[in-house]
């Protein structure tokens, strides 16, 4: 695929405001669109920045089967089923200590989390 058509399709996706595929985009080509950035709508640059930035951290970015136990605990709180949450979050200890998982909790999982101690406050 040429670059002119990667940065394009980059472009689209911004415009209709599908930042997901937009990121899968400039992941999977990531050399050849910061080599571009001009060519890039400011969104699109701002999601290329994140990119690299989380690049450098060294933090890796949530796999699937974390973003659906995060959706797990998430419905748990909601339904303020605490025994179920207790459940669920037996052996993933890790998952709540990484920075970007307070990004997906809702509000009812982060009070509750809260006050089981389970996260630091906000």
């Amino acid at each position: 695929m040429d670059v002119r058509d990667i940065i394009t399709k980059i472009n689209e996706s911004v415009e209709q405001l599908d930042f997901t595929t937009a990121r899968k985009y400039i992941e999977e080509n990531l050399e050849l669109v910061e080599q571009k950035r001009s060519l890039l709508k400011t969104n699109a640059r701002e999601i290329l920045k994140f990119i690299i930035e989380k690049m450098n951290s060294g933090e890796k970015p949530l796999s699937k089967s974390e973003l659906n136990d995060i959706r797990v605990i998430n419905t748990y709180a909601t339904r303020l089923d605490i025994r179920g949450l207790k459940l669920n979050l037996k052996g993933k200890e890790q998952l709540l200590l990484k920075s970007e998982t307070l990004n997906y909790l809702n509000a009812d999982a982060k009070i509750i989390l809260e006050g089981m101690r389970a996260i630091n406050k906000l």
